[in-house]
């Protein structure tokens, strides 16, 4: 096993244990999302770019996405609008 798979696995396990403390949950969908491309570089690294391509599109992107939303309709993340950036 060569030295960048241990790196992007350890990376993998760091990012799984960040997810699943993590209090925010926009900070937990990013780093879902971090996870999936690093996913996606332990699939080129074993040689099936297929899958690497299937993992960064919906992985983090589809997946991402779709948390973002559901975090919207939350309420979970607030948006500002120009009167309350002028305050």
């Amino acid at each position: 096993m060569n030295l960048l798979t241990v790196i992007v696995l350890g990376a993998l396990l760091l990012c799984a244990v960040a997810t699943s403390i993590a209090k925010d949950l926009l900070v937990s969908v990013v780093i879902f999302m971090a996870y999936s491309l690093l996913m996606s570089i332990l699939w080129i690294l074993l040689q099936s770019p297929d899958l690497a391509i299937t993992e960064a599109a919906v992985g983090a992107g589809v997946t991402g996405i779709l948390f973002f939303i559901t975090l919207k309709k939350l309420h979970a993340i607030k948006v500002r609008n120009n009167e309350e950036k002028d305050r």
